[in-house]
């Protein structure tokens, strides 16, 4: 299972994602990957992304298993079902 992370730098938000990102490495051992839109705009279209920040839960065959968006990020407990 692939686990994303779609946001930008340097927003209002950023730094609570990026320490959110850095407590799931810590406590887990296991890394998001992180993408940004504007360098991404093919995958954010196909996956609908329109809300920043936000983070997708992709299985083998590309289907969305779970997604959270907006500001209010998940539990890491949530994430890291998805990852293992």
């Amino acid at each position: 299972m692939r686990v994303v992370c779609i946001y930008r730098d340097n927003q209002d938000y950023s730094r609570s994602v990026e320490e959110f990102l850095e407590n799931v490495r810590r406590q887990t051992g296991h890394e998001i990957e992180t993408m940004n839109p504007d360098e991404n705009t093919g995958f954010c279209e196909a996956y609908d992304v329109v809300e920043y920040p936000t983070i997708l839960a992709i299985d083998e065959r590309g289907a969305v298993r779970a997604s959270w968006r907006g500001r209010d990020l998940p539990l890491i407990n949530e994430v890291l079902f998805y990852m293992i």
